[in-house]
């Protein structure tokens, strides 16, 4: 099977303090300890030849022994004395880090929160430039009910099923949902539970601020140890190829669709007209977000859509040329915005 960046990284920040510790340890041994097949740990150790602080250059960098594993099977490892040193965050590592614990501070539960100030308070204490720069960086996440929050936690852990009474603002409507939770997240600005719904059976995001309700029950969730976690490096949505293929015409005013949303290719076009092809889950999405972009925007493809997009504009306008204008209402100081 192969092993995915995510699971090597931990696995090689592992490794080096391992191989330093026994010297010549035969590749079968570190294999097994490790959990791996040993032509895994040979592609681990080819990535590890290229390691380095940030900066390094060839010598510098840490030096596998290739020739006695490929000859005599045994790891031999030189060049890795800076690990011991004491770690120095640059100005960028050290932003990243406070930035990344105050999202964490905005979602956090009254339990976590002392921890996470007291890591935060230390790291602006001595990261010095980049403590600086971070208080130009606004953090803000989007608020849930905090009953809701603390009934998500206490269903993780304990591992309970939970009883959801969630909103779709795309049907308009409220849907009882009943789910194992896996783990909650931020992403986007937002606060995310991540679940199986045995509704969908399959794992579905929930955003927590559209659970109207939350209830713990006494259920045990079933295990999901093979259900994998969605990886969010990319975005919330992956497009798949079952998914609606639009294309859309955006004028100057509009661009900035293509840096928000995924998208899948681009063309300039005539008259400083940026060409897009973005796939879509959800119609009524594209439709909202089209209406929103007045003539800003312009949809292509698929034909069908782009006809009801035009018409639904039509109707709002007609809407307003109909709607009636009554008499003035009297002055009344108290509401004056002024």
């Amino acid at each position: 099977m192969t092993q995915s960046a995510r699971d090597q990284v931990p696995r090689m920040l592992a490794l080096v303090p391992y191989l330093r510790s026994r010297e010549g340890v035969p590749v079968e041994q570190v294999a097994k300890d490790f959990g791996v097949t040993t032509a895994q740990l040979v592609k681990d150790l080819n990535v590890l030849w290229f390691c380095g602080l940030p900066g390094a250059v060839t010598g510098e960098m840490i030096d596998v022994d290739m020739d006695a594993l490929e000859a005599d099977g045994v790891v031999h490892i030189d060049n890795a004395e800076f690990l011991p040193r004491p770690f120095r965050l640059t100005v960028p590592e050290a932003l990243s880090l406070i930035v990344a614990l105050r999202t964490l501070r905005e979602s956090a539960t009254q339990t976590e929160l002392p921890t996470i100030e007291s890591a935060l308070a230390k790291l602006e204490s001595t990261a010095g430039d980049g403590a600086a720069a971070s208080a130009a960086v606004q953090v803000h996440i989007e608020r849930a009910d905090p009953q809701v929050h603390d009934t998500i936690r206490e269903a993780l852990e304990k591992g309970r099923r939970l009883q959801l009474a969630y909103l779709v603002p795309a049907r308009d409507e409220q849907t009882d949902r009943m789910v194992d939770p896996l783990r909650l997240l931020t992403a986007e600005g937002r606060q995310y539970l991540e679940a199986w719904c045995h509704r969908a059976e399959d794992v579905r995001l929930f955003r927590l601020d559209r659970i109207a309700s939350a209830e713990v029950l006494t259920a045990a969730v079933d295990t999901h140890d093979q259900v994998a976690r969605r990886d969010l490096s990319a975005g919330l949505f992956r497009p798949g190829p079952d998914h609606i293929e639009a294309v859309i015409d955006l004028d100057e005013g509009a661009r900035w669709i293509a840096e928000s949303y995924p998208i899948e290719g681009s063309e300039e076009r005539s008259g400083g007209r940026l060409r897009i092809r973005m796939r879509i889950a959800d119609p009524g999405w594209l439709r909202r977000l089209l209406l929103s972009l007045g003539g800003a925007a312009r949809l292509i493809a698929p034909e069908a859509m782009a006809g009801e997009v035009q018409r639904a504009a039509q109707d709002a306008l007609a809407g307003y040329e109909d709607a009636p204008i009554g008499p003035a209402a009297p002055y009344d100081r108290n509401n004056d915005p002024s």
